[in-house]
């Protein structure tokens, strides 16, 4: 259990670049602030290839695993899905194209996880065939977003059930494989979207997962976005993107010297996964008014608040967000260091 893990962007749009690059450029971090939920057309959405301009100086993870002469494979990240959704993806990031599972669909909260990940593991049987597969894979789950509370579309609660149950079976599916004894695998979100979270609206849910990781533990180390990209690079042989990840903290406290290769168990979803939200769900007008059709058009506050009411109830005062400061204590006098 990873208790102290934060997130270092603020948004999807900065998020996707801290996740895969160990930083947000300075265009982007300006850019979505203006962008970001208020329908502006005048600015496009910031990231993902939208611009050169955002792309990092030293590139992302996956030109890194290039350099390395590590195979790749993208599913759902850094794309743009075509219509019809039969129509493959495309991605404007140099280092992606020919590296695209272009049946793996990526942003639309029309499309069931467990579809995405009936997708990966229909991937996974044909790479356990092949007896090899890409070291480096990077999967794009977004439906723990949610639509908010607005009518006909999937409970907040639906959202993040189909979320959790599609990473579940991906995480069975490897652990059952060939693979598993050489394979760990890094979830977390790109942001946490500035939720009413007790310690800091940074604080994000995270998971190591591997027969290297240490079962029925806490680990309580202060990590953050950059500190998983730092753990992948190690085990991969990446130099670093950034300082940022450079000099972030491992995630060293988070394995073991042993393996345990019992394989994991997909549960089974505790929530109906068809359940709907009506035009009486709290908070459904101001849903009606949010953009749904890509990430960060949905006004933050707007959206966490219609989700905390789902939960909480329509008369629930969601708590502000706290924005709280982590800094180590100074040495004491005489320490060397």
């Amino acid at each position: 259990m990873l208790d102290n893990f934060y997130a270092n962007a603020e948004v999807s749009a900065s998020g996707h670049e801290w996740s895969t690059a160990g930083y947000a450029s300075d265009f982007v971090e300006k850019v979505w602030p203006i962008n970001y939920g208020h329908r502006n057309t005048k600015f496009a959405y910031p990231a993902e290839g939208s611009f050169l301009a955002a792309i990092p100086a030293n590139g992302y993870l996956w030109d890194r695993a290039a350099a390395a002469g590590v195979s790749y494979r993208s599913y759902g990240e850094f794309v743009v899905d075509n219509l019809p959704a039969s129509a493959p993806p495309v991605t404007a990031v140099p280092g992606l194209r020919g590296h695209l599972d272009e049946q793996y669909r990526g942003w639309d909260l029309a499309y069931p996880d467990v579809r995405r990940a009936a997708r990966f593991i229909s991937e996974l049987r044909r790479f356990e065939a092949a007896g090899d597969m890409p070291r480096l894979q990077i999967v794009r789950l977004p439906n723990d977003h949610t639509s908010g509370t607005l009518a006909g579309r999937p409970t907040p609660r639906a959202y993040v059930a189909d979320n959790d149950l599609a990473l579940g079976q991906i995480v069975e599916a490897v652990s059952h494989s060939k693979f598993w004894p050489q394979t760990a695998i890094f979830v977390v979100e790109d942001d946490a979207q500035n939720g009413p979270d007790h310690v800091d609206a940074h604080r994000t849910v995270a998971f190591v997962i591997s027969p290297y990781t240490r079962r029925a533990a806490v680990d309580s180390t202060p990590y953050t976005t950059c500190s998983m990209l730092h753990t992948i690079e190690l085990i991969l042989g990446f130099a670093p993107m950034s300082a940022f990840d450079e000099v972030a903290v491992p995630m060293r406290a988070s394995f073991g010297d042993k393996p345990d290769l019992t394989p994991y168990a997909a549960r089974p979803a505790a929530v109906d996964l068809n359940e709907r939200n009506s035009a009486s769900s709290p908070l459904s007008a101001l849903s009606g008014r949010l953009d749904f059709s890509r990430e960060d058009a949905a006004d933050e506050q707007s959206l966490n608040r219609a989700v905390w009411a789902a939960m909480r109830g329509a008369g629930s005062l969601m708590p502000a967000p706290v924005h709280a400061a982590f800094v180590r204590a100074p040495a004491a006098a005489g320490d060397d260091d």
